[in-house]
């Protein structure tokens, strides 16, 4: 009889978190979540790390607004990766609701997945409302080529640029055009980018995120600008699903 194989149960550690990303740095795995609390006490990020997927660790405070001159509430969803010896990390700050309001998206810099994260351009990257979509929720996707995107995009619209070779400047795409929606069916906020057998695989949450519509839902598409056909739901609340 073979035995049960240890698992890491549900949830993976104890908190009040959201918006994870998980990444791969080494050897070791990394979760970079948000921490979930009323706005105004929403001002660092915590990680988790293990070496097996069993066993997780937390390393406390990876980033805190204090070293963030210009975010003061509602630090968002991270988005970390490595480049070059370095970690870079992406997030949103203050809920901005519209372009008079100062706030969106920003990158840090640490020389270790565990931070500290110290703000890199003193402004967030992305300040403004473009082609309606609110500057939250990013995401960092490199291609097999070397190019940096970064998706973000609340209210409905999703947004994607292209970085300069540094990562924390805005390229223009190959038509000219820096701000390309790229929104699919569906979509509301969180858009995540993998690649896998060539083609380009995007999930994203749709519904309204505090109630029981709220979903995870994927398209697929054979370049990284899309067009992206939407596929299905894959992550939702059983009694609501709706395909």
């Amino acid at each position: 009889m073979m035995n049960n194989p240890v698992q890491s149960g549900n949830p993976l550690f104890p908190g009040w978190y959201a918006d994870p990303e998980a990444r791969v740095f080494g050897s070791r795995y990394w979760i970079y979540p948000t921490y979930s609390a009323v706005y105004e006490e929403q001002t660092f990020f915590d990680a988790f790390y293990s070496d097996d997927l069993v066993t997780w660790h937390k390393a406390g405070r990876v980033l805190d607004s204090s070293g963030v001159p210009w975010a003061r509430r509602a630090v968002w969803a991270p988005s970390p990766i490595e480049h070059r010896g370095q970690y870079f990390l992406y997030f949103a700050a203050n809920d901005i609701q519209s372009d008079r309001e100062h706030g969106g998206i920003g990158v840090a810099v640490s020389d270790r997945p565990e931070g500290p994260f110290r703000d890199l351009l003193g402004r967030p990257l992305v300040d403004r409302f473009v082609h309606g979509a609110q500057p939250i929720d990013p995401h960092i996707f490199v291609d097999d080529d070397g190019t940096p995107y970064l998706y973000y995009g609340g209210w409905g619209h999703c947004n994607v640029v292209k970085l300069g070779a540094d990562l924390i400047s805005l390229a223009a795409h190959e038509d000219g055009e820096v701000f390309k929606e790229v929104t699919p069916e569906g979509y509301v906020e969180g858009p995540c980018m993998f690649k896998r057998g060539g083609l380009y695989y995007f999930s994203w949450s749709e519904g309204g995120w505090g109630g029981p519509d709220y979903s995870v839902a994927y398209a697929i598409a054979a370049s990284p600008l899309g067009p992206f056909e939407r596929i299905e739901k894959i992550l939702f609340q059983a009694r609501s699903y709706v395909p």
